[in-house]
């Protein structure tokens, strides 16, 4: 029942902005995913965690938890010697996803909380920000506030598995990033998508960025890209995430005006 309850709520036009401090600042490793996306899952009621965790909204053999996070926002230090990230009093987080409950509950539980544990860390949530992020055209300019992953897994000649992972610019970049897109909407509004070609287009630099996940190796790129597509499936695009891994910290975007 939990599933239909939450499809229920669903909104298409919100994210949260938390913002938080630590008087003497936090240390955390340079990898810190995992402790960003453990904070999110331990903000949130131990059955809606269950549920995106464990069963999150099918298509076909695929799951997508529907949420997506940025990097941390703010100034840091780079200790070298210890691999870490010296963050300082303030700094903030970009939370996204179209689902309504999880959105509220999140807020909720960290406004009444008062901090949040990053790690080893304990840091005080200042307020959270809800921003209304609208869609209104069929050409959309986003920026990465995450990596965008998108890869595939091929077998090499003696039957070993390879990921190849692909970039901006690249037909299958392209492909798998519209590909995505549509198998989201499926999955969570159990309807077929807007039926049109989606288009993308790499403006400006890219930056690619190697990051470990509880041990993997994950390969990102930082960039803006203009997408043309239904305006329902690039509302889904920047409320989801773009491209695979949205739950682990990738693909979270920004509308640029």
């Amino acid at each position: 029942m939990l599933s239909a309850v939450i499809v229920l709520e669903v909104f298409k036009e919100l994210r949260l902005i938390i913002n938080l401090s630590s008087e003497n600042g936090i240390r955390l490793p340079i990898h810190y995913n995992s402790i960003i996306q453990a904070a999110i899952y331990n903000s949130i009621t131990p059955e809606l965690a269950e549920f995106l965790h464990d069963q999150g909204f099918k298509y076909e053999k695929r799951s997508f938890k529907m949420f997506s996070f940025s990097r941390i926002m703010g100034q840091y230090d780079f200790n070298n010697k210890n691999k870490e990230l010296l963050f300082q009093d303030k700094f903030s987080l970009h939370i996204t996803s179209p689902i309504n409950v999880f959105c509220e509950e999140l807020a909720n539980i960290m406004l009444l909380s008062g901090n949040v544990k990053l790690g080893s860390n304990i840091v005080n949530v200042d307020k959270v920000e809800v921003v209304n992020s609208q869609v209104s055209s069929e050409t959309a300019y986003f920026r990465t506030l995450s990596p965008i992953v998108v890869y595939s897994t091929v077998f090499k000649p003696n039957g070993e598995k390879y990921t190849c992972y692909y970039q901006p610019g690249d037909k299958e970049f392209k492909k798998q990033i519209g590909g995505n897109l549509q198998k989201k909407f499926i999955s969570l509004f159990r309807k077929k998508p807007p039926l049109k070609e989606i288009g993308i287009e790499k403006k400006g630099s890219i930056k690619q960025n190697i990051l470990i996940y509880k041990g993997f190796v994950i390969k990102g790129y930082s960039c803006t890209l203009k997408v043309q597509a239904p305006r329902e499936i690039l509302q889904l695009g920047l409320d989801a995430g773009l491209g695979a891994k949205n739950s682990q910290g990738f693909g979270c975007v920004d509308i640029l005006d």
